[in-house]
């Protein structure tokens, strides 16, 4: 997410953070660098421009910090002027129960499935969440929640045969109620584009469910497109936040830059991958931190803090400590780290290592080691010693890899164990250069 972005900020900032003061000139050329890199990453040139200016006007006599330097300050001023611009203030949902939230956005936005997600996400805070299927024009939009609801536990409720949009709601949210549900979410129907009869049609559900969030959900791909459908939806109906999704695979961002400032409505989650757990609160002093490349700390002990098992990871620790870790262990680590995200979006959070790219076939070079040790018995992944040549041919081939790569994962793990050795008995000098070996041979295992 904003790789592109993150890259030519750094790289525009680069020069000002070790400057020891600052100059009309450094200051232009610096700022001319950002502006670029605004632009290239599809903001709105308004938006831009304004940014710049009060980056400008911010720095122009500012009154330097004796604890830092000026090229620093200046980075902190541009972090400031970026929270502002993503949105400050509270981007969470109305606190009211029951709360009704109906779901707009045109057709291939994710609205569907952000509809489970956000369901999931706040039943996890505790909530009681019903969906309500209000697309009748495409039965697989019905089949698809259901399925999701069903797999979150969420309560559901549709009707595949009546054509009457506001009817279907007023029945869904009674039935909802009836149900003690306490957040009501309506899936409506979208379009390829923004036309008349789409607005009509939520504009007559909005009058009868009356809901309390009316939240647009916009494809962040799309850069400018979401920011121009945005303020039609929001002239249209009054919106109260935006989803924006699809931002695992969008590396300039603009959208989320830029249509805050637009429309004025606050973006309030943001999703960041296909599954229904790859979806987040939107803070916007973490995001402004993620695109400057100083990470995100805070979110990343969140996700692990949901997603790891604690006494899993105490046990791990102390096998760790010990030295005692074998290759069921190695394996049920990997499986944690996979339960908060792909590799990519964990390394964006943290800082210094935002801009840094893993191999393209990292991802899936993790999962031809997981093959790999699931294609070992029990005894041999706590015992690799017992892996001869014919059972690593024997695990190759349920594995579908080479016996090459069999090999080179036992060798690396029996690098690792090593160090773990090492580690334990305090040679810190013969551990550095075992890492150092272990890095020109290529890594750990597993990557």
């Amino acid at each position: 997410m904003f790789e592109s972005l993150t890259e030519k900020l750094t790289g525009a900032l680069r020069s000002l953070r070790g400057t020891g003061a600052l100059t009309e000139a450094n200051m232009a050329d610096a700022l001319k660098e950002v502006r670029a890199a605004l632009l290239s990453a599809d903001v709105h040139f308004t938006v831009a421009r304004d940014f710049i200016a009060r980056v400008q006007a911010a720095c122009v006599g500012q009154a330097v910090l004796k604890s830092v330097s000026p090229g620093q300050q200046v980075v902190k001023i541009i972090n400031d002027e970026l929270v502002k611009l993503l949105g400050e203030g509270t981007t969470e949902l109305a606190a009211k129960r029951p709360l009704k939230v109906l779901m707009v956005g045109l057709h291939g936005s994710g609205k569907t499935t952000s509809t489970a997600k956000l369901g999931k996400l706040l039943k996890k805070k505790g909530a009681r969440p019903f969906v309500v299927g209000c697309d009748i024009y495409r039965p697989a939009a019905i089949d698809q929640l259901e399925i999701l609801a069903k797999q979150e536990e969420l309560g559901f409720y549709s009707d595949r045969v009546t054509k009457d949009v506001p009817a279907l709601g007023t029945t869904g949210l009674a039935t909802a109620l009836a149900q003690n549900a306490d957040v009501i979410l309506f899936d409506t129907a979208g379009r390829l584009q923004i036309d008349t009869d789409l607005i009509e049609e939520v504009k007559k559900l909005k009058a009868a469910v009356t809901p309390d969030e009316i939240i647009l959900v916009a494809d962040g791909a799309l850069g400018q497109e979401a920011v121009n459908v945005a303020k039609a939806f929001h002239d249209a109906l009054g919106l109260t936040g935006l989803i924006l999704t699809k931002l695992d695979g969008d590396t300039r961002g603009g959208a989320a830059l830029s249509i805050k400032s637009v429309t004025g409505v606050p973006i309030k989650f943001i999703g960041v991958g296909e599954k229904t757990a790859d979806f987040e609160p939107f803070y916007p002093e973490r995001l402004a931190s993620r695109i400057l490349g100083m990470g995100d700390v805070v979110s990343l002990v969140e996700r692990a803090q949901e997603n790891i098992d604690q006494a899993e990871a105490e046990k791990m620790a102390e096998k760790l400590r010990k030295a005692d870790f074998n290759l069921e262990d190695f394996l049920a680590q990997m499986q944690q780290v996979k339960k908060m995200g792909s590799m990519q979006s964990i390394m964006g959070m943290m800082p210094g290592m935002s801009g840094v790219q893993l191999p393209g076939d990292a991802e899936k070079q993790m999962k031809r080691t997981e093959a790999i040790i699931q294609s070992m018995t029990i005894q041999e992944r706590r015992k690799p010693s017992l892996l001869n040549g014919n059972r690593r041919m024997r695990i190759a081939n349920g594995a579908g890899v080479k016996v090459l790569e069999v090999n080179q994962l036992i060798k690396q793990f029996e690098q690792m164990q090593k160090l773990m050795k090492m580690m334990k008995g305090g040679n810190q000098q013969k551990m550095m250069r075992q890492m150092e070996q272990m890095k020109r041979r290529g890594g750990m295992p597993g990557f």
